[in-house]
């Protein structure tokens, strides 16, 4: 292994330990936070939160690729080298997302006040409190979308600790909202949207502050450079429609489960997200520890590299959010019996189903930052516009005929696995990813190692008296399995070395200490 190539990896290494640190103390904090949220607001008022929350996500159609566009030319500049350059994106990009945020600030006024009012399912005596919910999100959503110039920058510079760090100041907000909601004499709704909206003032404020100090490009200067945002809006015309396809299925589905089932199945929806979400990140923290090293490799023309990057994170990201499925599906009612004080209907299918959904993502999540890292993404995108279509279009037409609604979900599923498809063949017609290679070596394995470990959950059953016991069992045997089978079917044979020793250089670095 030459040393640019084992420098990278131990930086991949580092910098995914360091986001695993910050993933469990932000999903350790938001299951509990989570938990006593609905005791306190209730099963209404947390699916009321939801569904309004969700009005104004609808516009991250416009700002998901503004973001992917401002991550791709930073972490492109950087890997060139060209300080100078990379001030001016940093600059210009700061102007685009100030000018957006006020453009959908006045949009969301307009639109989500209508909307809110004439066609989402809440009861009228909770529509005040609903209105409060929909101006603090879009001030939030304001906030959130200037910052991301500046998160871009870290992950660019692969500084994973300043999210671990900030984090600590994350964790400490949100329980101090926990504390608040049950002593502030007012309603808990409103009390809790203001909150959240104040959490996401002062982690931009944090944000700003570390990059000024740390990133010497981070200091804005305002910019006019027309050649570079018409360059930049290039890609974000078309990474918009991709974008807003996303946004419109999960917030569409989200507005059409209001409205053919009422509140109560967003609160099961909100449940079943939140849960994939600390799942899930999981994989998407070792996929971030990853993507600049993808957009470097292709920047500086290292084709070879950025292919083992790409096929590497696919199959790694797959085993580890497998490890975490297997129990969890398995003993999916048991975990919400133990952590929700009140479980809203359809909750346990809507995570199993979600989480299917994110195993299936875990092939096409490394190959979006190489479509993005390359630049020309008019088919794929117009591709992901189509499939998502169809799919709500599906997902309409089974609600209209009555039908449950888990398959909302199940529609989500089928039209993921068309969705990767075109994404692995616009890969390989953009830059010669080795589909063959990419078929033979992660997606063979991957499937071998989901349909042993899956028979396994089938066959075991346990039963020594107490449902703990049998719940702590039973997790500890199925992800052990998977792991082993993972070692012995998933991995190759110097990749197993590779890992072995790691972990062994750890053992002794720790001993030494």
């Amino acid at each position: 292994m030459d040393p640019n190539t084992q420098g990278s990896n131990k930086r991949i290494a580092k910098n995914t330990l360091i986001l695993y640190f910050r993933m469990f103390l932000m999903m350790a904090i938001s299951l509990y936070t989570s938990r006593i949220i609905l005791k306190v607001l209730g099963v209404e008022d947390y699916g009321i939160n939801n569904v309004v929350g969700g009005l104004v996500a609808l516009f991250s159609m416009i700002t998901g690729a503004l973001s992917v566009t401002v991550g791709r030319y930073i972490t492109f500049e950087l890997g060139r080298g060209d300080l100078h350059r990379l001030r001016t994106v940093f600059s210009t990009s700061v102007v685009i997302q100030c000018a957006m945020a006020l453009f959908i600030c006045f949009v969301a006024e307009v639109v989500g006040v209508w909307f809110l009012e004439t066609k989402i399912n809440i009861p009228i005596e909770r529509l005040s409190a609903a209105h409060w919910v929909l101006q603090c999100s879009i001030i939030s959503f304001m906030f959130n979308l200037v910052s991301v110039p500046y998160n871009a920058a870290i992950v660019a510079h692969e500084k994973m600790s300043a999210f671990a760090y900030i984090s600590l100041i994350d964790v400490a907000l949100r329980l101090l909202i926990v504390f608040m909601l049950n002593i502030i004499p007012f309603d808990k709704l409103i009390v809790y949207a203001i909150l959240q909206l104040c959490v996401s003032m002062t982690l931009r404020l944090i944000y700003g502050i570390y990059c000024s100090r740390h990133f010497w490009e981070t200091h804005f200067k305002f910019v006019f450079d027309k050649q570079l945002i018409k360059e930049m809006f290039s890609l974000v015309g078309w990474a918009f429609w991709g974008n807003g396809a996303i946004v419109m299925r999960d917030q569409g589905s989200n507005m059409m489960l209001n409205v053919f089932c009422g509140p109560a199945v967003n609160a099961a929806r909100g449940v079943a997200v939140q849960v994939n979400t600390a799942v899930y990140n999981f994989t998407t923290n070792f996929l971030t520890a990853i993507r600049p090293q993808i957009t470097k490799s292709y920047s500086s023309g290292n084709l070879t590299n950025m292919h083992n990057l790409l096929m590497r994170g696919t199959k790694y990201g797959f085993f580890i959010l497998l490890i975490l499925l297997m129990p969890l599906c398995a003993n999916v009612n048991y975990v919400l019996s133990i952590w929700l004080v009140e479980v809203p209907a359809h909750t346990a299918s809507f995570i199993v189903l979600t989480l299917i959904y994110s195993m299936f993502d875990c092939f096409g999540n490394p190959l979006v930052t190489g479509v993005l890292a390359q630049g020309d993404i008019r088919n794929y995108e117009i591709a992901l516009l189509l499939l998502c279509i169809f799919n709500c279009v599906a997902s309409y037409l089974f609600l209209r005929m009555g039908y449950a609604p888990e398959w909302v979900f199940v529609m989500n599923v089928v039209f993921k696995v068309f969705i990767v498809v075109a994404l692995v063949w616009h890969s390989h017609v953009k830059y010669a990813f080795p589909v063959r290679v990419f078929l033979r070596q992660t997606v063979s394995r991957c499937v071998a190692v989901f349909a042993i470990s899956y028979a396994f959950v089938l066959l075991f059953k346990v039963n020594v008296g107490s449902d703990f016991a049998n719940f702590v069992i039973s997790c500890l045997s199925i992800a052990l399995f998977t792991a082993l089978v993972i070692c012995a079917v998933g991995l190759t044979r110097k990749e197993n070395k590779y890992f072995a020793s790691l972990a062994l250089s750890r053992i002794k670095k720790g001993i030494r200490r």
